[in-house]
């Protein structure tokens, strides 16, 4: 049965840890929930949003509004030929969904292991690491409409994904809720080994030929070794998206650092490795008061305890006016900021 909270605190909700509170908390265990949701007044007259694992946004503030929590869970799949589409619902744990994919030998998201949230979020966040996006693997995907209390299934075109983009961070932001996601996933999958460390982990471990399990270990290991665990310290993973820049402004930044670390894209711009900028400007591993970048990665913020969000966020901003300073480039948050 649907139960609304009030004044509910949110540090258990966010990975962050931050201790804020809500107006008004509800969570979603199935779609008749958001159905009778939106029945009610109270729903329709309060500001939303929508978290799954509170692993993509950082409270500087109480929330005025109403927090809506997706719990919804379940995972079917359906084979055709080497195809096999797996739909999983907007609540379960992300690595939980690709270890089950792992487990069955459905191959593409094996190199996403361990990143922190909920399916839900994936699309909208069009996740990715280790040279894998959620769009190479995404189908479809289902949502309630806010406003007409409908439910629309969205396709592949209609998400317009791009780095860490898509129609729901973009023009239908807030207006649409995520119930289930679908993947078109292979039976017989190629993998991925060429980005960043994975052959050499895979070579340390002596494996000459990784099966799906394989790389989903070794990236594991690599996230574990690089990234700190939510329920030990505060984070919420990357801070900041690695910044796209274009091919005369890139001239710019090599002709003055010619060690900068850079790959191109698909649309002929130029990708800088945020984590390497901001480590250049010294704050790598650097606490300033309750708050800090990891020791291990300097693309992640982290709350060494008792930090606000605004500590955080004010953090951010110093790293930002540094890498430009040094840079001349400008550092995007990749977290909701509230």
């Amino acid at each position: 049965m649907l139960q609304i909270q009030e004044n509910v605190s949110l540090k258990p909700f966010n990975s962050f840890g931050i201790d804020v509170r809500a107006a008004y908390f509800v969570e979603i265990f199935d779609e008749q929930d958001l159905t009778d949701l939106f029945g009610l007044e109270l729903a329709k007259n309060q500001e939303l949003f929508i978290i799954g694992g509170g692993s993509n946004v950082l409270f500087t503030k109480d929330y005025d509004g109403m927090i809506i929590r997706m719990c919804i869970k379940g995972i079917s799949s359906e084979t055709n030929g080497a195809d096999v589409l797996v739909t999983a619902g907007a609540g379960e744990v992300w690595n939980d969904f690709v270890n089950y994919c792992v487990d069955h030998n459905f191959g593409g998201v094996e190199n996403l292991s361990l990143i922190p949230g909920t399916v839900g979020a994936s699309p909208i966040q069009n996740i990715g690491a280790y040279g894998v996006e959620l769009k190479d693997v995404f189908e479809r995907c289902r949502a309630f409409d806010i406003s007409t209390g409908e439910f629309k299934v969205f396709t592949f075109d209609d998400c317009h994904f791009g780095y860490r983009e898509s129609v729901f961070k973009g023009e239908l932001k807030g207006q649409y809720i995520i119930t289930s996601v679908t993947f078109r996933l292979k039976t017989d999958a190629n993998v991925n080994t060429s980005y960043g460390a994975i052959e050499a982990e895979l070579q340390e471990r002596g494996i000459e030929a990784p099966g799906i399990a394989d790389v989903s270990a070794a990236v594991s290991h690599i996230r574990v070794s690089k990234l700190p665990d939510p329920s030990t310290i505060g984070n919420a993973g990357s801070f900041f998206k690695n910044p796209i820049i274009e091919k005369f402004e890139f001239a710019d930044v090599i002709a003055r650092h010619p060690d900068v670390v850079h790959y191109p894209t698909a649309d002929n711009k130029i990708k800088l490795a945020a984590g390497w900028l901001i480590e250049q400007c010294g704050w790598k591993g650097k606490v300033v008061g309750k708050t800090g970048t990891w020791k291990n990665q300097a693309l992640v913020l982290v709350n060494h305890g008792g930090a606000s969000g605004t500590d955080v966020f004010d953090f951010s901003a110093q790293i930002i006016d540094s890498v430009k300073s040094t840079f001349g480039v400008t550092l995007e948050r990749e977290v909701n900021i509230l």
